[in-house]
């Protein structure tokens, strides 16, 4: 097996140093972006959870589990969490009374929609104050190369 670190050409070695930074760039810009909405009493998870269940990505607590990478039994408390502060419900399943379904509120939605809204607004200006007409514009075409890279 090669060693990623010991690969011979200059395309590798390019295309090496352009997945770790993007990796890095793309954690740190996360992270920050967790900061911003860290007034917030929900715990990183909670936030993953609601955005999840927001985007149609899992309906029961063993699908979120898996989506999430934890044990059924963590996502069962991070489910408790949001449903006691009224954020989820959890009903059966009709066609399957083990599972249950798992759904936002409306206080859920308005929660995961206004951590959104924080996050792109602290985002739009950083990027106003930041970057240059000219850095703002690479950004874009770098969004756009990075986006075509993914639909592969």
């Amino acid at each position: 097996m090669n060693d990623p670190l010991q690969l011979g050409t200059d395309t590798d070695t390019s295309a090496l140093r352009a997945s770790i930074d993007l990796r890095v760039a793309v954690g740190r810009l996360r992270r920050r972006m967790r900061e911003v909405s860290s007034g917030d009493e929900l715990t990183a998870s909670q936030v993953s959870v609601l955005a999840r269940l927001a985007k149609g990505e899992a309906a029961s607590a063993s699908a979120l589990a898996v989506l999430e990478g934890v044990k059924p039994q963590s996502m069962a408390v991070t489910l408790a969490g949001l449903e006691e502060l009224g954020l989820i419900r959890r009903s059966a399943d009709p066609s399957d009374g083990r599972r249950q379904i798992v759904t936002l509120t409306d206080a859920g939605e308005h929660r995961n929609s206004g951590l959104r809204e924080v996050r792109s607004e602290w985002l739009v200006r950083t990027m106003d104050e930041s970057l240059t007409e000219a850095e703002r514009r690479t950004v874009i075409d770098a969004a756009a190369i990075i986006e075509r890279m993914v639909r592969r």
